[in-house]
């Protein structure tokens, strides 16, 4: 049984900080074939995927670069959310 303070542990582990790394094409690709993320997510020129707490992403992928699903996104902003 888990207690309540493990638990908040857990899920704010699980959501990525509001700090982006952007990278050259090669390099998101390494960290693509590291991460092994099941979606690519997209938004305009931009492609990315959360990974150890931060959101990767790179405006030098193609769509065709990636064997993972890719997802169409409605916006990626660098607003912090607000609980």
């Amino acid at each position: 049984m888990a207690y309540p303070s493990t638990v908040a542990v857990m899920v704010a582990a699980a959501h990525p900080s509001s700090y982006r790394v952007k990278f050259r094409r090669k390099e998101f690709l390494e960290s693509v074939d590291k991460a092994k993320p099941k979606i690519i997510y997209k938004r305009g020129k931009n492609h990315f995927f959360a990974f150890d707490g931060f959101v990767m992403y790179s405006q030098e992928g193609e769509d065709k670069d990636f064997t993972q699903k890719i997802l169409e996104a409605t916006e990626f902003s660098n607003s912090v959310w607000q609980t």
